[in-house]
């Protein structure tokens, strides 16, 4: 049994559908979240930027005594070192391979689609791990880099015609493809799963990896004998990079029954 919180970062505040989904799976588990409002989105931002953004969360988690790390974001995690993740003093879990194995499980013609920032588009990480456990699989991959500036600015309600319009323009190609299995790589994108949905069909099966990464993230402590008692009601805490309030407009959207909780502007980069 261990106390601690659950540490959860994300370029901006996509992550919090994985936060919903922790707090629904694991009830007693204390979260601390940070979403670097300041310097979303990360998807277009050179390698050693996105590294040194990542270290710099990281290390504010880890000064909030977290117990693990789940990187909630699916550049970060096609990024972020496999050997400085192991060398760090807690766990730590992403949204790549979780997700890559629930798409191969669920795809019967062993084509599938994979969708996210451009930066892990350009990491061919989504690729390499299904791949890894398919090696016939065909893989469609395509870069969006307006989804993310969709849902932070809240186009999201089904039927909204600038979210179908862009939806169309970037999955076009990827419903061409042929695929039956779609990996929504970006812990925002879950939010456009209406308009995702109406436009490749319903012969199509949307890989939620906000879900993914809870489940992993549920996995990894009950593995390591990490959960909390839950004996009491587990709480949150929020910290952001830029301004509270526009964490306050939309925490509903992305957290339904779980919104509220302290929110708190901090310097990010002085850790």
């Amino acid at each position: 049994m261990d106390r601690r919180p659950i540490g959860v970062f994300d370029s901006g505040l996509g992550g919090l559908t994985a936060v919903r989904q922790l707090r629904r799976m694991l009830p007693g588990e204390d979260i601390v979240y940070f979403g670097d409002t300041g310097r979303v989105p990360y998807g277009p931002r050179g390698r050693d930027t996105i590294l040194q953004y990542a270290r710099q969360d990281i290390r504010f988690l880890l000064s909030q005594g977290v117990k693990c790390i789940v990187a909630a974001c699916g550049t970060v995690s096609s990024t972020y070192p496999a050997e400085e993740a192991a060398a760090l003093p807690v766990p730590y879990t992403g949204v790549v391979g979780t997700a890559a194995r629930c798409a191969a499980e669920a795809t019967k013609s062993g084509r599938v689609g994979v969708i996210g920032t451009a930066a892990t588009v350009r990491s061919g990480s989504y690729e390499k791990a299904l791949r890894a456990l398919r090696p016939d699989i065909a893989i469609t991959a395509k870069a969006c880099p307006l989804f993310v500036p969709l849902v932070e600015n809240g186009f999201i309600e089904p039927g909204d015609p600038v979210a179908a319009l862009v939806v169309e323009r970037y999955l076009a190609e990827v419903r061409a493809s042929g695929v039956d299995t779609l990996i929504l790589g970006c812990t925002h994108y879950p939010l456009l799963r209406p308009a995702i949905a109406d436009f490749m069909g319903a012969g199509v099966t949307l890989i939620d990896v906000g879900q993914m990464t809870a489940v992993a993230a549920a996995g990894m402590l009950g593995e390591r004998g990490l959960l909390n008692d839950g004996a009491r009601a587990g709480t949150a805490r929020y910290y952001v990079s830029d301004t509270p309030e526009d964490f306050a407009a939309l925490e509903t959207m992305f957290l339904g029954e779980y919104a509220g909780g302290p929110v708190e502007r901090i310097a990010i980069e002085t850790y």
